[in-house]
């Protein structure tokens, strides 16, 4: 199985790092080129699936960080 055939499912177990540094091998793939249409359809198809990995992963950061401060209260900064 290649990089671009793994599922959805697959991606999920995947943590942020190795999400991001997988995206930006795939963005280098189609900035160079030289990849017929269906590879590069496959590439893009699994950068927009990285990239909601990514999302995901700094949504709940940004959540996590949001409670915290609203725990600590105000003033407490």
């Amino acid at each position: 199985m290649t990089d671009t055939e793994q599922t959805t499912d697959d991606l999920s177990a995947l943590g942020y790092e190795q999400a991001r540094d997988e995206l930006i091998e795939v963005v280098r793939r189609l900035e160079t080129g030289g990849s017929s249409l269906e590879e590069s359809l496959a590439l893009w198809e699994r950068g927009e699936a990285l990239a909601k990995v990514c999302r995901h992963w700094l949504e709940g950061a940004r959540a996590r960080l949001d409670a915290a401060l609203a725990e600590a209260g105000p003033g407490e900064d």
